[in-house]
């Protein structure tokens, strides 16, 4: 055996260069973008910001693109511009960041959370069980840029007359099938903030070929937009003329939008760079037990786009039980960048899903407009709650040298792992663990 790091020996990746990670990736091109807009005090106008809408719908080939001041902006107005209401359901996979959903009740409307799979993306053959009369959208969210199943998830939406919301913040580009994810579903929007594979400070963006999904979205929060240049299909705002019909200001500060306009030069080159390390290291780790890639079979039109926090999924039952936590505890000894478990928690574990009041209405804001508790159904979303993932490096370029090294941690974990064992779970394959379960 060799000694794991974690117990004094040495770890197999030692100051590795911090360009490897760095991102987004800026030039004096996006300097001086950044510095017109700061010299010419630009930002709170809209015409670097109609520019980049009008690129960023082209890159995507869509009709219409809206940028809002972030992500949760974004996805609000997508649940009002499908006509999101008091007493209407909403299914979303229980595993994602809360921006994805929880401002559903602000429309009066009731989450339903559905299940993941090993991809920790929605679960389509769970998404039958969620539909009742009262439902009235999908959230399908494209989790650290794994494409959903969308043809079983629209061929179900259509049946049933729903609408899909593409959620795209971690997969900003990606394909599924040869086709733009965010362009598939009735609606896509997305963050563009600092952390994302897109990132341009802080930023969302909503995309639809849908002429009154783009109207009442802009209406929504853009209230210097809500006239009678740009709303035009849909009578029954033109009334509201000049005030943000969400009483919410969304519009994007216009230094975001310039940097946005430079990163999306480069944006798909910089991704293809990021695939092709991502790969290549998972490539590395083929047929280890225990550990499994999150990723796409790129043969079959599908892609991860940049690669967002890139996870793997973990069984602990090919490790004779280990915790992805003490897992993860020994990778982090090894390597730097890697080596956290878990992702975001299952929302539906959260008391803001259980009891959160946010009018003072005396029930809990999730349920208060429905004729049934919907909370009794996420004691079936339990099976997501059993899915480990773990986090292992993003790289941004295809440096082979040091992707070898990162890989060899891995495998040094894996082909060690009985050391994080006590001696009598050694000697039984079972048993206590130094420290706690979730040291």
């Amino acid at each position: 055996m060799e000694k794991l790091a974690l117990f004094g020996g040495t770890p197999a990746v030692q100051n590795p260069p911090e360009a490897l990670f760095t991102w987004p990736i800026m030039t004096e091109e996006d300097y001086a973008a950044a510095m017109d807009v700061v010299k010419n005090n630009r930002f709170s106008g809209t015409d670097i910001t109609e520019q980049l809408q009008r690129e960023f719908a082209d890159w995507l080939g869509v009709k219409h693109a809206i940028a809002y001041c972030n992500g949760t902006m974004s996805l609000t107005a997508a649940m009002f511009a499908i006509g999101l209401g008091s007493g209407d359901e909403i299914i979303c996979p229980t595993k994602t960041y809360w921006g994805s959903v929880s401002q559903a009740i602000n429309f009066g409307a009731s989450v339903v959370f559905c299940n993941i799979n090993e991809t920790l993306c929605l679960e389509p053959s769970d998404l039958e069980r969620c539909i009742t009369p009262r439902t009235r959208a999908i959230v399908a969210v494209h989790y650290f840029a794994h494409p959903c199943d969308m043809d079983p998830i629209m061929d179900i939406a259509r049946r049933h007359n729903l609408r899909v919301i593409e959620d795209v913040s971690h997969a900003q580009g990606g394909l599924y099938k040869g086709r733009r994810l965010g362009t598939i579903g009735d609606v896509g929007a997305m963050s563009l903030m600092s952390g994302k594979s897109f990132a341009a400070g802080e930023l969302g963006m909503l995309v639809t070929d849908d002429d009154v999904i783009y109207e009442r979205a802009m209406a929504f929060g853009h209230y210097e937009r809500n006239n009678e240049k740009y709303i035009s299909a849909c009578d029954d705002l033109k009334p509201y003329y000049h005030i943000a019909l969400g009483g919410v200001k969304g519009r994007a500060n216009q230094l975001c939008s310039a940097l946005a306009r430079v990163q999306l030069k480069y944006y798909d080159e910089r991704c293809a760079e990021i695939r092709r390390a991502m790969n290549y290291f998972w490539d590395q780790l083929e047929g280890l037990p225990g550990i499994r890639p999150i990723r796409v079979d790129e043969s079959t039109g599908s892609n991860m786009a940049g690669w967002y926090q890139p996870h793997g999924v973990y069984h602990a039952e090919e490790l004779h039980g280990l915790p992805v936590s003490r897992f993860c505890e020994a990778v982090r000894a090894e390597a730097p960048y890697c080596g956290w478990d878990g992702g975001n928690f299952c929302l539906h574990t959260h008391p803001f899903f259980k009891t959160f009041d946010l009018r003072h209405e005396g029930a809990p804001s999730r349920i208060v407009y429905n004729d049934r508790d919907v909370r009794l159904d996420d004691e079936l979303c339990k099976p997501s709650e059993k899915i480990d993932c773990f986090s292992v490096p993003w790289f941004k370029h295809d440096d082979r040298v040091w992707i070898d090294r990162f890989a060899a941690a891995f495998r040094k974990v894996v082909d060690n792992h009985e050391q994080l064992l006590d001696p009598d779970a050694q000697a039984n394959r079972g048993g206590r663990w130094y420290g706690t379960e979730n040291a």
